[in-house]
C-alpha cells in the first residue's frame, strides 16, 4: 500500500522553491558543519519565528507559483506531524502553490518509526530523504550517527510500504571502509527498490569533531584516491541498475528526479527561512543568520535577520558554470550568448580547452559537460573556468 504514490514525477522546474530549514539534531554527527543545535528548548519559539518569517517574506513571491517545499536541517523528522502542518500551512495562507508540490522532508532512520511514517504518509508531505549513510555499524560509530544498521534497514522497509518517492543519502570515502562494504551500502539501497541515492564523498570540514579527531591521530584521514575509486564504483554500478546521474552527488530512476535540486541547479529562485538559510532572486544571494536564538528576536521584531548580496555579471556566470558542469544538461554556450555575451563564450571556451584535450571535458549539442573521467574534479575544473 503506497499512501503517498506520485505517479506524475516529471522532471519539471516550473515554479519556485521554499527551503524550510530545522536547526535541530539529537546529536552531532562528527563530520557536519551544517548550523543546528542539540537542544530543543527553543523549538516552540523556532516554530513560531518561522511561521512569521514566512508572513514577512510572501511579496518576493507574489508573482510566482511555488513548485516544491523542502524541510531540510538539521533534523526536521524530529517534528510532530502537527508542527510540519502548522509550517505547511502557513506556506499556504501566504504563497500560491502547484495543485501537486514536490514536499520533501529529510528524516533520519532512528525518527521513522512506523507510527511515524504513517501520520507522514497521511500528510502532505510526499518525498522522504532518509540519512542512511551506511549500513556497516563501524562507518556510524565512526560518523557518530544517531542510528544504527538495524533501524536503516527496518526503516526504509517500512518507508517503502507507504511513501513511492524516495531518497537515501550515503557517504562514501569512509576511513577503513572496504571497497567491498562500498558496493554492499549501494547494493542494500537498490535491493529496497529506492528510486533516488544522493551520494557524498566524507568531507573534513575545519572545526568539526572529525577534523579534530584525524588531528589527534584518533581517527584515520580521508584518503581521496579511496574515495574517487569508491565515487566511480558508484556510478558504474548504478548506471547498471538503470540510475540517471543527473547531478555530481545524485542518482535517479527515470521520472524520480528532485524537483527541488534541479530547480537549485537550473537557476531558478528560491527563498531559504529559518536560521541559516539561503536564498537566491536570480539577482542577489541572501543568508540569514546561523544562530537560533538572533533569528527568533529578529523575527520578533519583523525584522529580517540576514545579509545580502547582489550578484554582478561575473558572479552570475560563474554561479552558471559552477551549478551546470554539476549536471547531465551542462553548460548550454548558446545561453551564455544569450544572458553574458560573446565574449564569454570565447573566455569559456579558451579556459576549456585543456580540459578538452584532456578529456576531462566534452560539448555535445552545443552544451559543455564533463566526461565520466572528470566527475570527480568537477567542481575544481568549474573554478578554472571562473571570470574573476
Amino acid at each position: 500500500m503506497n499512501l503517498n504514490t506520485d505517479s506524475n514525477h516529471k522532471e519539471r522546474v516550473d515554479g519556485v522553491g521554499i527551503y524550510i530549514h530545522i536547526p535541530f539534531c539529537k546529536q552531532a554527527c562528527f563530520y557536519c558543519d551544517f548550523h543546528f543545535s542539540t537542544s530543543l528548548k527553543k523549538k516552540d519559539e523556532l516554530i513560531d519565528a518561522l511561521i512569521v518569517e514566512l508572513e514577512l517574506r510572501k511579496s518576493e513571491f507574489e508573482n510566482d507559483t511555488v513548485a516544491t517545499i523542502y524541510f531540510g536541517g538539521g533534523t526536521p523528522s524530529l517534528l510532530s506531524l502537527e508542527e510540519i502542518e502548522t509550517i505547511l500551512k502557513a506556506v499556504y495562507d501566504n504563497y500560491s502553490v502547484i495543485e501537486n508540490p514536490e514536499i520533501t522532508l529529510e528524516a533520519n532512520p532512528d525518527d521513522l518509526s512506523e507510527t511515524k511514517i504513517l501520520e507522514l504518509a497521511k500528510s502532505n508531505i510526499n518525498r522522504l530523504s532518509i540519512g542512511v549513510q551506511s549500513f556497516f555499524e563501524a562507518d556510524l560509530k565512526l560518523m557518530n550517527r544517531a542510528h544504527n544498521a538495524t533501524e536503516a534497514k527496518h526503516c526504509l522497509e517500512l518507508a517503502t510500504q507507504y511513501f513511492d518517492n524516495i531518497s537515501v543519502d550515503l557517504i562514501y570515502g569512509i576511513p577503513g571502509a572496504t571497497h567491498e562494504q562500498w558496493q554492499e551500502n549501494i547494493q542494500t539501497v537498490l535491493d529496497f527498490n529506492i528510486p533516488h541515492i544522493s551520494s557524498y564523498a566524507l568531507t573534513v570540514e575545519p572545526k568539526t569533531a572529525l577534523a579534530t579527531l584525524i588531528k589527534k591521530g584518533k581517527i584515520e584521514d580521508v584518503d581521496e584516491v579511496h574515495a574517487e575509486a569508491q565515487f566511480h564504483m558508484l556510478i558504474n554500478q548504478l548506471k547498471e541498475a538503470g540510475f540517471i546521474h543527473y547531478e555530481l552527488s545524485n542518482f535517479s530512476k527515470p521520472g524520480y528526479f528532485s524537483i527541488n535540486n534541479s530547480a537549485y541547479w537550473k537557476g531558478k529562485k528560491y527563498i531559504g527561512i529559518g536560521p541559516s538559510a539561503h536564498s537566491f532572486s536570480g539577482e542577489s544571494r541572501s543568508w540569514n543568520i546561523s544562530n537560533n536564538s538572533k533569528y527568533i528576536q529578529a523575527i520578533q521584531l519583523k525584522t529580517l535577520p540576514s545579509e545580502i548580496e547582489i550578484l554582478s555579471v561575473n558572479d552570475k556566470y560563474n554561479e552558471y558554470v559552477m551549478t551546470g558542469l554539476r549536471t547531465i544538461w551542462g553548460v548550454s554556450l548558446e545561453t551564455i550568448v544569450a544572458v553574458f555575451g560573446s565574449d564569454f563564450k570565447t573566455y569559456i571556451l579558451a579556459q576549456a580547452d585543456k580540459y578538452l584535450n584532456e578529456e576531462l571535458l566534452y560539448i555535445e549539442d552545443n552544451n559543455l559537460k564533463v566526461t565520466t573521467k572528470g566527475k570527480f574534479l568537477s567542481d575544481g575544473i568549474a573554478s578554472q573556468l571562473f571570470k574573476i
